[in-house]
């Protein structure tokens, strides 16, 4: 066990101190400022967060991810289709009320929306999206194809939004497909979903897994819609967070802990419940195996809690004034920073690193780990980029949107199924924790700084979690593009040389 530990800790210092070391770099330059105790709580911070990235990793993986796979292919192998779909819908609804992403995002449009009626209707379109996973994988059906007809009717909820001059809130609504997939929700639903697979998919049939994460964003964003058409109207007032640093950070540290023991401790309590009464009632797993999982899920909570606590105490604030001091910077130098950010972000991501871990278990090593990581990484940063650019420029969402998403359905058309599959279920990945409490209030700096008014922020400081989501669909998507260009140019090759071994053999014959 000591031994795993310090190799998810080598691995999370990989990760996140090239974060760290940047905005380091930038310290020493006119682009930012921080003030020694900034750069003091900051430092400290990382240190928490490569711990609890660590602790997570260890118990996603020897908990929550062998939870999912159990309940899906216990359930699945008894032939219970019904208690499985019930099941399904439970899980999804316990998951997604006690998603920390969700209750920020609840709390941030409560001027809007009733916070807990807004999570429990959430709650009831992730789990109820999560039926179409299941019966995907039961019926056998193409997942473009509902994917597609979803998006269709997402897209035009959009234009009567517009027609009735709501449009700010556009934004935000595409923002909630990203938050419900987070660092709870993801290990769980992408292990129930390959749990499923591996009873009632065939060997042939890799991409059958993939589907979850993606019914479980789009879901968010067609309830987010829907209360947006029928809400009160445009004028919209936002107050800014308060993204001040505390002076002292061990007392604040331990404040926002406290916070999260409760929050992440609900979303832990409510799916291992969950759980040991679905064990009891179909699965009869032994004492051993639930002391294991209990184990697991006991050092998940705590590396979950050092990390949400580090991110909320530090790197809220030091995102927001980042991106208030870029305000000042050239818009080259924006963009480059914005890319640079963006990319070595994702690389911070938990989920992330589950993700892979299964695309390239699920593939037999087809699709390479470090290949996924460098296109998420490239889409991501692109998408940071466009989303300061949007701001700067002052244009609407809709317009990278609408294109990017078109791209992804034609797209589909041209690579493998399973790149697809991917892909869609990476965009929910690839908006965790650090890029809705890091990234979002580098562009909520932005843009109170650009505008000078915390009114436009629902307009312009909102939708980079949806470009953030979009992004992983394009890049992974090309990869897709480039193997398959690349397959087909072997085969090509192949065929040249077979037929020059031909013609050298008709020679010999011939002398």
């Amino acid at each position: 066990m000591v031994k795993e530990l310090l190799v998810e800790l080598k691995k999370s210092c990989f990760s996140v101190l090239p974060i760290y070391i940047l905005i380091m770099i930038l310290c020493i330059t006119p682009i930012i400022s921080l003030t020694g105790f900034e750069i003091l709580s900051f430092s400290l911070a990382t240190i928490f967060l490569i711990i609890g990235i660590s602790l997570f990793n260890y118990g996603a993986e020897h908990a929550m991810t062998p939870i999912g796979e159990i309940v899906g292919r216990g359930l699945t192998k008894q032939g219970k289709k019904n208690t499985l779909l019930i099941i399904v819908f439970i899980f999804g609804f316990v998951i997604t009320v006690a998603e920390p992403d969700l209750t920020v995002l609840a709390l941030q449009t409560k001027s809007l929306f009733n916070d807990a009626l807004l999570i429990m209707l959430i709650a009831v379109g992730v789990a109820t999206f999560l039926l179409f996973a299941v019966l995907k994988i039961i019926h056998k059906i193409n997942l473009i194809r509902i994917l597609s007809v979803l998006y269709m009717i997402a897209f035009s909820l959009v234009a009567l939004i517009c027609l009735n001059g709501k449009e700010s809130l556009i934004a935000l609504s595409f923002d909630s497909g990203g938050v419900t997939t987070g660092p709870m929700t993801v290990p769980f639903l992408m292990a129930l979903g390959a749990g499923v697979a591996k009873v009632l998919a065939q060997k042939s049939e890799k991409d059958a897994s993939f589907g979850f994460i993606a019914f479980s964003s789009i879901g968010p964003v067609i309830i987010m819609l829907l209360l947006s058409l029928f809400s009160k109207g445009d004028n919209i007032h936002y107050e800014l967070p308060n993204y001040n640093i505390d002076n002292n950070f061990i007392l604040s540290y331990l404040h926002y802990v406290w916070e999260k023991i409760k929050g992440v401790g609900l979303a832990i309590s409510l799916l291992f419940i969950s759980y040991l009464i679905v064990d009891l009632l179909f699965l009869h797993s032994s004492k051993k195996k639930i002391i294991s999982l209990l184990i697991g899920i006991g050092i998940a909570y705590l590396g979950l809690v050092l990390f949400l606590a580090a991110v909320d105490c530090t790197y809220m604030g030091i995102g927001y004034k980042i991106g208030c001091e870029l305000n000042d910077s050239h818009i080259s130098i924006v963009l480059i920073l914005a890319f640079v950010i963006g990319a070595l972000t994702v690389l911070a991501e938990p989920a992330i690193k589950i993700l892979t871990a299964q695309v390239e278990e699920m593939t037999n090593g087809t699709i390479k780990r470090r290949s996924m990581l460098i296109a998420l990484s490239i889409g991501v940063g692109l998408a940071i980029l466009l989303a300061l650019l949007r701001i700067k420029l002052e244009f609407n969402l809709l317009y990278i949107l609408i294109p990017g998403y078109c791209l992804c359905f034609i797209l589909s058309f041209f690579i493998p199924k399973i790149y697809t599959a991917i892909a869609f279920d990476a965009g929910g990945v690839a908006s965790g924790p650090l890029t809705s409490s890091f990234i979002l209030p580098i562009a909520i700096g932005l843009c109170y700084s650009h505008f000078g008014t915390a009114q436009a922020i629902p307009s312009y400081g909102f939708g980079i979690v949806s470009l953030v989501a979009l992004s992983p669909l394009l890049s992974i998507e090309i990869l897709g593009v480039i193997s398959n260009f690349m397959k087909i140019r072997g085969v090509k090759n192949s065929i040249k040389n077979i037929m020059k071994e031909e013609d050298k053999v008709l020679i010999s014959f011939g002398e």
